[in-house]
C-alpha cells in the first residue's frame, strides 16, 4: 500500500523540509517536528496561552536532569573533562559541584531513579513493573500543596521507567498524585505511523519501507529499542501537526541514518517547558547505555550528547520568562560503571560494588544556589528529593535522605 508525502512545504515551527537539505539538518527538522507532534498528541487541548498557570507552594521551579551510568573517569576527572565541555566550562563557573554523590542502593535504572525521586533507597523490580514503595517528589508536591498534574512531568529515553515512576504504591498517595510520564520515541512512533496511514499526494512511498526506516532511526544508537508500552494515541492529529510530521519525514527519509533518542527527549522536554511550564520537570537521558552493547565509542558519544543537551536545557531556562530567575537545575548520573578489568567487562555494566559504580557527581545551579563552589563532602542520591521538596515548599516527610545544606530557596 502507498502513502503520500509532500516535500518542500512549510512546517508549523517555521522550518522547511527541503529535499536538498543535508542529512544532519533534515534529521534535526524531523526531531523538531516529532516533538511538536508528540506534545500536541499527548494533550492536544492545552496551549500555553490558553492554560492558566496555577503556581503551587513557593513558586520555585525544579528541573532535574538524570543521565544513565557515567564514570568519573569519563566525566569529572582530568582526562574526562574533554567529554563534558559544556558542563565543565559553561556551567561549572555558576554551579555547585558535588564531587562525591553516593548511590548505595540497587545500581539498576528503575531503582536508582526511584531512589533519587523518593528520598529512600528502593529495592523493587528493575524494569518498573513495581512502583516505588514510598511517595515520589511528584506525589509530595501534588498532595502536599494541591498542585495540578500539569505541573509535574517526566520525559525519558529509558524504557525501564514505566508510567509507574510517576507514583508510588503508598496507599495514601499513588497514581492520583502522579506526574505526566512521556516516552517520546514510542509516543512519536505511534503518532507517526498513524499519520502515515492517512492521505496521498503526488510523491508516493511504500509505507512498510518508511515505517521500517523510522523504526531503525528511532532505535538508532540507543539500546532501548522499541516495543514497550506507552500512552495510546487516542486523539486525532490536527492538520497543522499532520502536515508538519509528513513534510519532515520526507526530508528525513532522504537523509537516512540513525537519530539519537536523547535528542528526541530533549526536543520533547523543551516543548513541554514552552507549552506547560511545569514547576517540576524530570528529564532522563539514556544514550550512554549503548555501553551494554560493548561500544565504547558510542558510549562516549552518549556522554557528549548528554553534556550538550543538558546545557541547552539550561539555555532554555535562561531564555524562557516562565523559568528565568526562579529555577534550580540539578544534573547527575544514576550511577557510574564497573571498573575496567572487572569480570563484568568494565564499562559494559553497572553492578559492581565498587566506587567506580557507586561514586558519582552532581551539579546544581540556578535560583537555589547561593554561590558557586566545589564540594568534596560526600552526599547521597536520596538527599536530592528532600532538598528539591524544600525548594518547592512541600511539607517535610520522614525520608532516609537529608536536605543538602548548600541548596535552598
Amino acid at each position: 500500500m502507498e502513502i503520500e508525502i509532500c516535500p518542500g512545504a512549510e512546517i508549523g515551527s517555521g522550518l522547511v523540509a527541503d529535499p536538498g537539505l543535508p542529512a544532519d539538518l533534515s534529521k534535526r527538522t524531523f526531531l523538531r517536528a516529532a516533538s511538536l507532534l508528540a506534545a500536541g498528541l499527548l494533550l492536544p487541548q492545552a496551549r500555553a496561552e490558553e492554560t492558566a498557570r496555577i503556581v503551587a507552594g513557593s513558586g520555585h521551579k525544579v528541573l532535574l536532569v538524570i543521565v544513565g551510568g557515567v564514570r568519573h573517569d569519563e566525566s569529572f576527572s582530568p582526562d574526562g573533562l574533554v567529554n563534558i565541555p559544556h558542563l565543565s566550562a559553561d556551567l561549572l563557573p555558576q554551579s555547585l559541584l558535588y564531587r562525591h554523590v553516593r548511590n548505595e542502593g540497587v545500581t539498576a535504572h528503575f531503582n536508582a531513579i526511584s531512589s533519587i525521586l523518593t528520598g529512600n533507597w528502593q529495592h523493587v523490580d528493575d524494569w518498573g513493573n513495581l512502583a516505588p514503595t514510598t511517595p515520589t517528589l511528584f506525589e509530595q508536591f501534588r498532595k502536599g500543596l494541591g498542585a495540578d498534574k500539569s505541573n509535574t512531568w517526566v520525559v525519558a529515553s529509558n524504557k525501564a521507567l514505566t508510567s509507574l515512576i510517576g507514583a508510588s504504591s503508598d496507599s495514601n498517595y499513588g497514581p492520583a498524585y502522579g506526574a505526566n510520564v512521556v516516552f517520546p520515541k514510542q509516543l512519536m512512533l505511534t503518532a507517526v505511523v498513524d499519520a502515515l496511514r492517512g492521505g496521498r499526494t503526488a510523491n508516493m512511498a511504500d509505507r512498510s519501507k518508511v515505517e521500517a526506516e523510522l523504526e531503525s532511526a528511532m532505535a538508532g544508537s540507543n539500546y532501548e529499542g522499541l516495543g514497550w508500552n506507552v500512552f495510546d494515541a487516542a486523539d486525532r492529529l490536527d492538520p497543522r501537526v499532520r502536515s508538519t510530521i509528513q513534510n519532515a519525514i520526507a526530508s528525513f527519509v532522504r537523509g537516512g541514518g540513525p537519530t539519537s533518542g536523547d535528542e528526541l527527549t530533549f526536543f520533547m522536554s523543551r516543548e513541554v517547558m514552552r507549552k506547560f511550564a511545569p514547576q517540576v520537570l524530570v528529564v532522563v537521558f539514556s544514550d550512554v547505555e549503548v555501553a551494554h552493547f560493548g561500544s565504547y565509542a558510542m558510549h562516549m558519544a552518549g556522554i557528549r550528547t548528554a553534556d550538550r543537551l543538558a546545557y541547552q536545557l539550561w539555555q532554555e531556562v535562561e531564555a524562557n520568562p516562565e523559568y528565568k530567575g526562579k529555577t534550580t537545575m540539578a544534573i547527575l548520573p544514576e550511577f557510574g560503571r564497573d571498573p575496567d578489568g572487572s569480570s563484568t567487562n568494565g564499562f559494559f555494566n553497572h553492578r559492581a560494588n565498587t566506587d567506580s559504580t557507586r561514586d558519582t557527581w552532581m551539579m546544581a545551579l540556578g535560583a537555589g544556589i547561593d554561590k558557586p563552589q566545589i564540594i568534596e563532602r560526600p552526599i547521597h542520591h536520596i538527599d536530592l528529593c528532600p532538598t528539591l521538596a524544600g525548594l518547592l515548599g512541600c511539607p517535610r516527610m520522614d525520608e532516609q535522605g537529608r536536605a543538602i545544606a548548600e541548596i535552598s530557596g
